[in-house]
């Protein structure tokens, strides 16, 4: 039986994000992390120094050993100015030191799990949220962690994301293959 992560990136609390995230995985055993809820700090980009990384005492690591735990990802973010939402950026940053940590082989057990992304935003997001979908790709290329889909829901205020006929249809089909995935 394949286990879910929800990673949610909003700073706000039952979102349009969220909100088309949770039709995704209505009816399945998930484990959900909100970011908004965690204490991750930026990077300090010690790649480059002598003595390399520092340990950082915040949720970060916490949340690594989720994600290393779970076969399917799911990376919900809002689309804040035509990019993923930083509280989520912060996270994917500190990638940087999971790759260099002798704790893990990130990339190696990223290797193993599929990934997903849901995203809403209000200004033509099936248009300019492609560059987002892309930057995702790139990251999930770059960790050998495959990029199994996405979907982009339209929606400014809260609430709006329900009357988005389009990604909510695409969220109800991502929970049936979700269903046989977890079954395999």
């Amino acid at each position: 039986m394949k286990k879910v992560l929800v990673l949610y990136g909003s700073s706000r609390e039952g979102g349009n994000t969220e909100a088309l995230t949770e039709v995704v995985v209505d009816g399945i055993a998930s484990t959900k992390i909100h970011f908004r809820q965690k204490r991750i700090l930026p990077i300090d980009d010690r790649r480059h120094t002598a003595d390399g990384f520092q340990p950082v005492d915040d949720d970060y690591d916490a949340i690594v050993q989720d994600v290393l735990n779970h076969d399917i990802l799911l990376f919900a973010t809002p689309i804040y100015w035509y990019g993923m939402s930083g509280i989520m950026k912060d996270f994917v940053d500190r990638w940087s030191q999971s790759l260099r940590d002798k704790r893990y082989r990130f990339k190696e057990e990223l290797g193993k799990k599929q990934a997903y992304v849901i995203m809403t935003g209000g200004d033509q997001p099936r248009l300019k949220g492609l560059p987002l979908v892309q930057q995702f790709k790139y990251i999930f290329d770059f960790v050998s962690l495959p990029f199994a889909g996405y979907i982009i829901g339209e929606a400014n205020k809260p609430g709006d994301i329900l009357t988005d006929s389009r990604a909510l249809f695409e969220a109800r089909q991502l929970n049936e293959v979700l269903r046989r995935k977890i079954a395999e």
